[in-house]
């Protein structure tokens, strides 16, 4: 079995390979190998057999669906695949993440995924890496995520992305101990205790959104959007949703950071809406389980009861292109 800074020299020398240049760097840039590069030596290193199971050509439908809880190919990486490679496949997904929550957020897999971890998942790729047009996915319960090197233009993440979390079990007390990502919603509800009397009556409504692909089909104008607008809030306020944001961003690598930053700006800071959901409220307590940031362009949907399901979508205003259901 080859160990971690072997694969990832591989994926280095692969990676350089592509440009023409010289080498001679390739055990330096080893350490600094990318999901994309480790997707290309991945790859590279299929059977036959394993190709015609998990490839697919990059326009194949498929490539764009996304669901709370299931799995892209049939075959399940933990036996389908050799242990390099799947040591390849547990490093592709946490360096999509970012250093501080990688580890907290395989762990989530992991603990989701039951006695088969993390080895439960499945995965697919769309189109050839090293060609400047493909996208590798991985999922499983609670989990959609995209590699994609750019290829899917105006998209951040690749295209819409799923991440949950039962810590505690299916239904989760009030606190949801544990959770990996329930700081986000404390964050949420922090801007929700700013608010005054009329901002809240519009930013607080009766019915939760569909916990389903659904729920993130772009509005595009900022009409149809409920909640609470930010360009009715106070700087203080906006300065607070902008930490929600980051917030929300933090476990993922910085390159997925920036590119969702720029495109929501892009679309309009201030046509975002924060909504809150009464229909979930865990205990009664006045801390909102369930609540949603949209734009036009975008939306993040935090769905908190009776565990965490999260739904993303965020797209440059001149591309969009919905999800699948």
């Amino acid at each position: 079995m080859i160990n971690r800074r072997e694969f990832l020299r591989r994926s280095a020398l692969s990676s350089v390979a592509l440009t023409g240049l010289p080498v001679i760097g390739a055990d330096n840039a080893a350490a600094s190998a990318t999901s994309e590069t480790i997707v290309k030596t991945l790859y590279d290193s299929l059977t036959e057999a394993q190709r015609t199971s998990l490839v697919f050509a990059f326009d194949d439908p498929l490539r764009t669906k996304i669901s709370n809880n299931w799995h892209i190919t049939e075959q399940r990486i933990g036996s389908f695949l050799t242990a390099d490679q799947n040591e390849m496949v547990k490093e592709i997904f946490l360096k999509a993440h970012s250093e501080e929550y990688a580890d907290k957020v395989i762990g989530q897999v992991t603990h989701d995924s039951g006695q088969k971890g993390f080895g439960d998942s499945s995965i697919a790729i769309f189109g050839e890496p090293g060609t400047g047009k493909f996208q590798f996915v991985i999922t499983g319960r609670h989990c959609t995520r995209r590699i994609d090197g750019d290829s899917v233009a105006g998209k951040a993440f690749g295209g819409p992305i799923f991440y949950g979390h039962a810590a505690e079990g299916f239904n989760e007390s009030a606190e949801h101990k544990g959770n990996a990502y329930w700081y986000q919603a404390q964050s949420a509800n922090k801007v929700f205790e700013m608010l005054d009397g009329k901002q809240r009556e519009s930013a607080l409504v009766e019915k939760e959104a569909p916990d389903n692909a659904s729920t993130i089909q772009l509005k595009r104008q900022a009409g149809d959007l409920p909640g609470l607008a930010v360009a009715d809030m106070t700087a203080d306020q906006k300065t607070a949703v902008r930490g929600v944001l980051n917030d929300l961003l933090m476990p993922f690598r910085e390159v997925d950071r920036t590119e969702s930053m720029k495109l929501v700006e892009k679309a309009g800071f201030d046509d975002l809406h924060l909504t809150f959901y009464k229909e979930g409220d865990i205990g009664n307590d006045g801390v909102w389980d369930n609540w949603r940031l949209e734009g036009p362009h975008m939306v993040w949907y935090f769905r908190g009861a009776p565990h965490v399901h999260t739904w993303v979508h965020i797209s440059d205003p001149e591309t969009p292109r919905e999800p699948r259901a």
